[in-house]
């Protein structure tokens, strides 16, 4: 071994193991308050991103959500908001609402995509669920789901 390749091999494991941890560590997932949101009969646990950081890491990574479990995105005041799918797993409907907690719409959205999903009207809050959970509850746009923060 010559004394490039004897402080070049140390190196490149290095590297390597570097680049090994990196998938991991951008899989990890933040932990998020917790509050029950009310949807009619159902009770929601829902984590609550409600910082740019928070509502960027959302659901990503995530490979299962339990039943009745979501996210709330609050983004403080009503906005033309839009979410996506990148990195995210678990495929997700959204409701977007507004300050009242009043459903504007509700989209459906593919795992790993990049696509937007818009709200038709400026929204103060996002709801993720998982894909078809609206629609299971016959929960539409009008509906009212309250306990969101203010």
């Amino acid at each position: 071994m010559t004394p490039m390749n004897r402080f070049a091999a140390p190196l490149f494991s290095a590297v390597l193991a570097a680049c090994a941890a990196a998938p991991a560590f951008a899989q990890q997932t933040a932990t998020f308050p917790v509050i029950p949101l009310n949807a009619g009969m159902y009770v929601i646990q829902a984590e609550v991103a409600s910082t740019e950081a928070q509502r960027e890491q959302g659901l990503m990574f995530r490979k299962t959500m339990e039943a009745n479990h979501g996210m709330a995105f609050v983004f403080g005041e009503p906005a033309g908001v839009c979410m996506w799918m990148k990195n995210t797993l678990l495929p997700l409907s959204v409701a977007f609402l507004d300050a009242d907690g009043r459903i504007i719409n509700i989209e459906d959205m593919k795992e790993e995509t990049i696509d937007s999903h818009c709200a038709t009207q400026p929204a103060t809050y996002a709801l993720e669920m998982n894909l078809g959970w609206f629609k299971q509850k016959n929960i539409k746009p009008g509906t009212i789901i309250s306990g969101f923060p203010h």
